[in-house]
């Protein structure tokens, strides 16, 4: 047994095995008796299974598979269910043992039997669940099938389908009520008073209705219409919330250079434990707003959608959501998202003690992972993509600059503006700062590396540059952001709450009364 467990098993079955050693014995048996007799069995023992390898390879049957997820997309640590059907597009009978493969978090691969003892119309359906405790997109199948011949002498195994992708989106905490939402009234919208004495173009008159005071009607109106008509001098206005993600490699790559993405053999996003709790932020507060009827808009630290990048991004160019196509849009471009622009290469102070290489080799970090580009021409990105025209070096001129405070402005006092930062330099503490004016209220939740971790981080210049966080949270705070820094262990509930704190309180009604004509400070 010992022997025929050693032979491979994708060309005979054990049967087939042993047809081929009976015809082998039966050929020495035949050679050394004469007897011709057993040179006939030793030929047909021989032969038979050999027409069953070439009739596995050459006569294979063929499959369809449809294969469904219920719910399509699913949240991390939420099971989904897998729907298969197979149905055999071409005349062919016996029994298939198949598998379905799967990326090696979701554990051991199904195997089922074709055709099922339930099967219906030729066709065999299957069911099993899946859960992932991290966000993505996912390779689920191919179906592989096992072939054999009607006397079960021969093996194939060969996928029959491409596979499909399944998106994790990260899940949303729930956060707390906390007067950041601003004032909203029952039906989730905040109602707007014009002030000071409107002209004919700021008033908006309709009909009468009963109980409407007589003081409200607006008599050149009425004698146009020949009817009463009244001022309605309240507007409905939608409120809305810009949430800025920073993205970069160089604002979330920890000290010791540790992505923890590239470590997994399933999965392949360039990311961080800092930058997962920044994403789990970003689709927390979209939710949190988002129910409240809030119209959203994210961009990244360089002013583009903030899922231009992103491969789960259903529309990588839209910056706006609305309701909860909206959302659930959102929640598909946070699956995939990853860092991208220039990757430092970070240098831990125990380098020496861990014999590492002073100078990496490029595409790789400190732990030899290779990196993928996050451009896949492989051109150089423009000052907007996220990466300087200098690999290596980045660009703090377009961080924060132009292009992102053309965004800010062209919205400009309508609701909260909320970034979601990694790592700054001072000088791009300094380039932000301005752009609290821009919004209703400004927060800004900075992701640090825990206390003895924080290291030091390479500077335009290439040299060390200390990170001196609380110089850089007074400088955003100064320039009228409300600024607080967390790590990836601090509750999320708890840093949205801290904004609470002191009293403070956002109006977002009040910012509806700054005439659109405000200067705002740049």
């Amino acid at each position: 047994m010992a022997l025929v467990d050693r032979l491979p098993k994708h060309l005979f079955t054990s049967r087939g095995w042993g047809l081929l050693a009976a015809g082998v014995v039966s050929l020495v048996s035949a050679h050394i008796m004469g007897r011709r007799d057993l040179l006939t069995l030793a030929v047909f023992l021989l032969i038979l299974p050999l027409v069953a390898l070439a009739g596995v390879r050459v006569l294979k049957p063929k499959f369809q598979v449809y294969r469904e997820f219920n719910p399509s997309t699913v949240e991390t640590s939420t099971a989904t269910t897998v729907r298969l059907a197979v149905a055999r597009s071409t005349f062919s009978t016996g029994h298939v043992i198949m598998e379905e493969q799967l990326p090696p978090r979701f554990g051991d691969p199904p195997a089922f039997r074709f055709p099922a003892r339930s099967a219906t119309g030729g066709t065999s359906r299957y069911e099993y669940h899946l859960r992932s405790g991290k966000r993505g997109q996912f390779r689920i199948g191919p179906v592989t099938a096992e072939f054999s011949d009607p006397f079960g002498l021969s093996l194939r195994r060969h996928s029959i389908d491409d596979g499909d992708l399944l998106t994790v989106t990260p899940a949303a905490v729930e956060l707390p009520v906390t007067g950041l939402a601003g004032a909203r009234g029952n039906d989730g919208v905040t109602a707007t008073r014009i002030r000071a004495n409107p002209s004919d173009d700021d008033i908006m008159t309709r009909e009468y209705r009963h109980g409407d005071p007589m003081r409200r009607v607006h008599w050149p109106a009425t004698a146009r219409h020949g009817q009463l008509m009244v001022r309605q001098e309240e507007s409905v206005t939608t409120p809305e919330a810009t949430i800025i993600l920073d993205q970069r490699f160089a604002a979330f790559a920890s000290s010791s250079g540790s992505v923890f993405g590239l470590h997994d053999d399933d999965s392949d996003l360039v990311t961080s434990p800092n930058f997962e709790w920044a994403v789990t932020a970003a689709m927390s507060i979209s939710a949190h707003l988002a129910e409240r009827n809030y119209s959203l808009r994210l961009l990244d630290a360089y002013g583009s959608p903030a899922f231009i990048r992103s491969r789960s991004a259903p529309d990588p160019g839209v910056e706006e959501f609305n309701g909860v196509g909206g959302l659930h849009a959102i929640a598909e471009g946070l699956a995939a998202i990853e860092l991208s622009g220039p990757r430092h290469h970070w240098v831990d102070h125990h380098r020496a003690e861990h014999q590492r290489p002073e100078h990496q080799r490029a595409g790789q970090n400190t732990s030899g992972h290779a990196l993928r580009s996050p451009d896949p021409t492989g051109s150089t990105p423009n000052r907007h993509s996220g990466a300087s025209e200098i690999p290596g070096q980045e660009n703090v001129d377009s961080v924060f600059e132009d292009r992102l405070m053309d965004k800010l402005a062209a919205h400009r006092l309508r609701g909260p503006l909320l970034a979601l930062l990694g790592h700054l330099t001072l000088a791009e503490a300094k380039a932000l700062a301005p752009a609290a004016g821009y919004g209703a209220n400004a927060f800004a939740l900075v992701v640090l590396d825990p206390p003895g971790n924080s290291g030091s981080r390479n500077n335009e210049s290439g040299n060390n540059e200390p990170r001196n966080n609380d110089e850089i949270l007074e400088t955003l705070r100064q320039g009228g952001w409300k600024a607080v820094s967390v790590t990836s262990k601090t509750p999320l509930t708890a840093a949205w709450s801290s904004f609470d704190e002191g009293g403070i309180v956002v109006a977002a009604s009040a910012a509806m009364d700054v005439r659109r004509g405000a200067a705002v400070p740049r």
